[in-house]
């Protein structure tokens, strides 16, 4: 049988890679790095939801610690990266380590919550892994394009 949140999560990012693919990557060039990276720091600047993984009633009773707490705290560490990034004016070193430990985070979670068994447990949280966590893969995606990208830092915010 088909784990049902590893499909959603599958195509979930599949709906948000083609969103960007329409949206975002034909106008890469045009956009200014801050123009580009408001809006994706922005978003992840909300990953402090990720504590509902720690709150009763969001959770079911057994949700295995060892994704819990790891999850919960890594997206909030990812969004005071983000703020962080966004309040100092977007150094690339800053948005380069929120990006890494962003990803990081994600990837790690998503591992532990196979192995731990945790979406039987996440009850209405389960629409961060299902809905949440694509759109941040996806946008992760683009910042890391973005930040490789030198002449970026050359582009004017004209373009916006």
């Amino acid at each position: 049988m088909i784990n049902i949140l590893t499909f959603n999560l599958a195509l979930s990012t599949f709906v948000f890679w083609i969103a960007a693919r329409i949206y975002v990557v034909p106008n890469l060039q045009r956009w200014s790095f801050q123009a580009v990276l408001t809006p994706i720091l922005l978003l992840h600047s909300l990953r402090h939801l990720g504590l509902m993984f720690l709150a009763p009633g969001a959770i079911y009773p057994g949700l295995p610690l060892q994704f819990a707490y790891p999850a919960a705290y890594g997206d909030l560490v990812a969004a005071l990266l983000a703020m962080a990034a966004l309040l100092t004016g977007m150094p690339r070193w800053l948005v380069w380590i929120f990006n890494i430990w962003g990803t990081a985070d994600l990837l790690t979670a998503i591992t532990l919550a196979t192995l731990h068994g945790a979406p039987n447990f996440m009850g209405p949280a389960y629409w961060i892994p299902a809905f949440w966590v694509p759109a941040l893969l996806v946008t992760h995606y683009l910042t890391f394009v973005v930040l490789r990208r030198p002449a970026f830092s050359a582009v004017t915010s004209e373009a916006r």
